[in-house]
């Protein structure tokens, strides 16, 4: 494994392969990119670092997600760059060149899903599959302009793909066009299980306090307005129970655990290296006990219904992906994790309650990206979708 290829390092330079697709069907003429922690019939699986690459077999058989866009007619263009064993928000791989935010080429793309990012935001790829544990679909999808929902969790089966908290991980993907993304939605998700019209937005202060500062608040404001022509203004929900301390390090515990559950005996074999601040993640992971583990499950569980009561059957929670438009590659590396931290505390509510979110590119602060997303009761996903689409078209006039 030698590293990127292409002017924006989204892809791996990887020996092409053959990869068989519909020559019709609903995505006929899209291209296809595709994150490295799926498989991919003839690929090796590298997850963000070269010597896992080096000791994968290839592929036998495509992930069962990815090969139903391959069905439906989209071509594969290539692998992309993922930050190691996915466990990153930032996009910055010790093994790689960083990938370039196309639309803002001094700020960091976001990650895990790095490379998938950047190569739509560049154009290299109509779609391109994402994971999002943590926010990995949402936060390089606000960063770089992007369309992305983090999808019911369980939802879309993740067979052929690298776990890392699997009571976290799932499947999205990300497109500029929200035709595609549609088109996406309905072969991935089928019908939606959820049937009452999400129509009762709603705000929780403690999430919108989370903004970095006035510019950010400001340029919210204006997302904000853009949801209420459509559909009202959001209504003030009550504080929940839960501080949202206690939930980011419920979050964290549970990720921490679960990731070295996942990948920690072949960490811990000799000499496998992983680059810093990643080794650090899976080493706090390793020291969370069973009982440790238990208290903040039941903490979750309870969070879960807290949400489900509050949004019902028809309720939305309008909130901003993540604090700001995204850091600038320049910035210290504790500026950077200050960021990451205050970040997680916005995304962690959708993955511990494993209800769908979607962000929209609407937004943006000194020029750069800022996304605004829907929130939503589970299995209400392409319901999501379809309500992104009208609030885009309204805000580009083509309602």
């Amino acid at each position: 494994m030698t590293g990127t290829r292409g002017p924006l390092n989204a892809f791996l330079d990887l020996a092409e392969i053959p990869v068989p697709s519909a020559q019709n069907g609903p995505l006929a003429g899209l291209t296809l990119a595709v994150k490295d922690i799926f498989d991919v019939a003839g690929y090796r699986t590298g997850c963000g670092n070269p010597q896992k690459h080096d000791e994968a077999q290839p592929a036998a058989a495509t992930a069962p997600a990815v090969q139903m866009l391959l069905a439906s007619g989209a071509r594969f263009v290539g692998k992309t760059q993922t930050d190691e064993l996915a466990f990153s928000l930032m996009g910055l791989n010790a093994h790689f060149p960083t990938p370039v935010n196309p639309t803002a080429p001094d700020r960091i793309t976001g990650g895990s899903s790095s490379g998938s990012a950047s190569a739509v935001a560049g154009g290299l790829a109509d779609i391109a599959t994402g994971s999002d544990t943590g926010g990995s679909v949402r936060a390089p999808a606000s960063f770089c302009g992007l369309i992305g929902l983090r999808t019911t969790h369980g939802r879309i089966p993740l067979a052929g793909t690298m776990p890392l908290a699997p009571s976290f991980d799932t499947f999205g993907w990300f497109a500029t066009d929200m035709a595609a993304y549609e088109k996406v939605g309905a072969i991935e998700l089928g019908e939606d299980r959820h049937r009452h019209a999400l129509r009762r937005p709603l705000s929780l202060a403690v999430l919108d306090e989370l903004l970095i500062g006035p510019a950010e608040a400001e340029a919210y404001d204006g997302m904000v307005r853009r949801v209420a022509a459509l559909m009202g203004a959001p209504k003030r929900a009550p504080t929940l129970s839960h501080g949202i301390d206690d939930l980011y390090w419920c979050f964290r515990t549970l990720q921490g655990r679960e990731a070295w559950q996942s990948h920690g005996a072949w960490i811990s074999a000799s000499g496998n290296k992983l680059g810093p601040f990643v080794k650090e993640r899976f080493e706090h992971g390793a020291t969370i006990d069973a009982a440790t583990a238990e208290a903040e499950t039941g903490r979750r569980n309870a969070f879960r219904n807290e949400l489900g009561d509050l949004l019902g059957d028809d309720g939305v929670l309008v909130l901003p992906t993540v604090p700001g438009a995204a850091p600038l590659k320049a910035a210290p590396f504790d500026d950077l994790q200050s960021w990451r931290e205050r970040a997680l505390r916005l995304l962690c509510s959708s993955g511990l309650s494993g209800f769908p979110q979607i962000t929209l590119p609407i937004g943006s602060v000194d020029g750069a990206p800022f996304g605004l997303s829907l929130l939503g009761p589970k299995d209400s996903d392409r319901q999501l979708i379809a309500l992104g689409a009208s609030i885009l078209a309204a805000s580009t006039g083509e309602a």
